[in-house]
């Protein structure tokens, strides 16, 4: 008899897993969505065209809000009834349903807005816009973009080169190519050690990679630097 509850449980933990897979794919189309919302900015389309992205994003922000409750809302119902070990197995969807509903009638609209990649795409797109929309003339802008450029390193302070895909740290703010970091933090786990920003003089000693976002931003620049460099040598 007491194979039975063990059955169901693993059941259970196999579907949450597969639920955790799904908010990679939310991930994703929250990606997509900022690089599409930031070359509709860079092409200057539509101030609705980049609005109708913004509503895409508060979409993804609340099916992962729910996914969220709902992996929530089952985890505390599958711990609540091994702490209990009630003689019978009780009806663990409907526990589960009843958790969910409750913490959904305890949330607003507004909780959206601070999602965190909900976030960073705003921010995002404040600085595209202020790039490219500003009220500056283009002499102006040109400048600006220069003094941008010319302060922003573009070198990975890991691997030495200029960066193709660069992440930032939202803890210390400082910027590394995103295959090298995330290697080096698998390296140091592996060891089950804690990875110092590699910045040299950064005082951030445990770097993670729930706390890297990717700079849009900047990696736009280095490929415009990059074109600029081609043209160049085409001349």
């Amino acid at each position: 008899m007491s194979g039975g509850p063990r059955v169901s449980f693993n059941s259970i933990d196999s579907a949450l897993s597969s639920l955790k897979n799904c908010q990679s794919y939310i991930n994703s189309g929250m990606d997509v969505a900022t690089r599409v919302a930031l070359d509709l900015v860079e092409s200057f389309n539509d101030e609705e065209d980049v609005n109708s992205m913004e509503k895409v994003m508060l979409e993804y922000a609340t099916m992962d809000r729910e996914l969220n409750h709902y992996i929530k809302a089952f985890e505390d119902t599958i711990n609540q009834v091994k702490q209990e070990k009630p003689e019978n197995l009780p009806d663990l969807e409907n526990l589960a349903q009843e958790k969910f509903l409750e913490m959904e009638s305890m949330t607003s609209d507004s909780d959206l807005q601070r999602n965190e990649k909900y976030m960073h795409f705003k921010d995002q797109l404040k600085e595209m816009k202020k790039q490219y929309h500003g009220n500056d003339t283009i002499e102006q802008i040109d400048e600006d973009l220069a003094v941008t450029r010319s302060q922003m390193n573009f070198i990975c302070p890991i691997t030495q080169v200029t960066m193709k895909r660069p992440v930032r740290n939202k803890v210390c703010g400082h910027i590394y190519e995103e295959d090298a970091i995330l290697e080096m933090i698998q390296t140091q786990k592996q060891k089950k050690k804690e990875v110092r920003c590699p910045k040299m003089g950064c005082s951030h000693v445990d770097v993670k990679g729930s706390d890297l976002v990717r700079d849009e931003i900047l990696k736009r620049l280095i490929d415009s630097q990059k074109k600029q460099s081609w043209s160049t040598l085409d001349t």
